[in-house]
């Protein structure tokens, strides 16, 4: 089961990701996007999530994504963890208004 969530800021998101884990979800299986790659980086190490990297999204759409831009690259990477292409947009249109998407997988 795939959960995706939008929230304001990374207080709201450390307690999505505890009730996340209450329900049985593994950090290792938490993604968690922003907008901005230093930003994302920095959430997901505070929390001890993960980040959508070579596992989900496979060797060539991360080479691709090394030269595209942070739109496409996050479209990508939501769609590697699970989310739809339609899906992908829309939550990438949030992340465009500075909110944090989380996506957690059982």
């Amino acid at each position: 089961m795939t959960v995706k969530l939008t929230v304001e800021n990374v207080v709201q998101a450390k307690q999505e990701v505890e009730k996340l884990e209450a329900q049985g979800y593994l950090r290792d299986n938490i993604y968690i996007f922003a907008h901005y790659e230093e930003r994302e980086d920095d959430i997901n190490e505070a929390l001890g999530t993960e980040e959508a990297g070579i596992g989900e999204q496979g060797f060539l759409t991360s080479m691709k994504n090394l030269v595209n831009s942070r739109g496409d690259e996050l479209r990508n990477e939501l769609a590697s963890v699970g989310l739809s292409e339609s899906e992908a947009a829309q939550f990438e249109e949030e992340l465009d208004t500075g909110k944090l998407v989380i996506v957690a997988n059982k």
